[in-house]
């Protein structure tokens, strides 16, 4: 990875530029953040990891949307808390 790369990503981010993932599943009720990633490609090619591991918990469903946004911690947020 490009040393340039982490603070590229962190300008996009402030700025809500950055591409983000939103995963949210039912049973357990959580939301999960995936980002940031500069350009919506490199997202995309990192996503099937991500939503594979998500999986594995066996959640009994689970929705993700991509956007450009700003985003912050947390990056899991479950609904009872």
């Amino acid at each position: 990875m490009s040393p340039l790369i982490r603070p590229l990503r962190s300008l996009a981010n402030g700025l809500g530029m950055a591409w983000w993932a939103r995963v949210e599943t039912e049973g357990p009720d959580v939301t999960y953040w995936f980002g940031p990633f500069v350009t919506r490609r490199g997202l995309e090619r990192e996503l099937g990891k991500f939503l594979e591991d998500i999986g594995s918990e066996q959640p009994s469903s689970m929705n993700h949307t991509v956007l450009r946004t700003r985003r912050g911690e947390p990056l899991t947020i479950a609904a009872d808390g």
